[in-house]
């Protein structure tokens, strides 16, 4: 399925209104007030975050010491990249 931006994406995974579980790493907050959280979809445990970044439409950035889950995104981007995912595919 793609999708005309990631936005329209994220959206096609989290329409409005649907309920979310977040999950913090160490540091909640960036430098401008804004929350650093995993995203999950609370009816089935979907993994937003690693979703956006599997499916090609996100590439990882890991700023640490929020590094919980870096190598599982590396290794995620690495495969979308492989399998020509979400935006990849405009690339080939």
């Amino acid at each position: 399925l793609l999708l005309a931006t990631p936005t329209a994406f994220a959206e096609s995974l989290l329409p409005v209104g649907t309920p979310v579980r977040l999950e913090r790493d160490v540091v909640g907050r960036d430098d401008y007030g804004r929350l650093l959280a995993y995203v999950y979809r609370a009816a089935d445990g979907v993994f937003i975050n690693y979703e956006i970044v599997r499916q090609g439409y996100a590439q990882p950035l890991t700023i640490p010491p929020n590094v919980t889950f870096s190598d599982l995104m590396v290794q995620a981007a690495r495969d979308d990249e492989a399998d020509d995912a979400g935006l990849w595919a405009a690339c080939s």
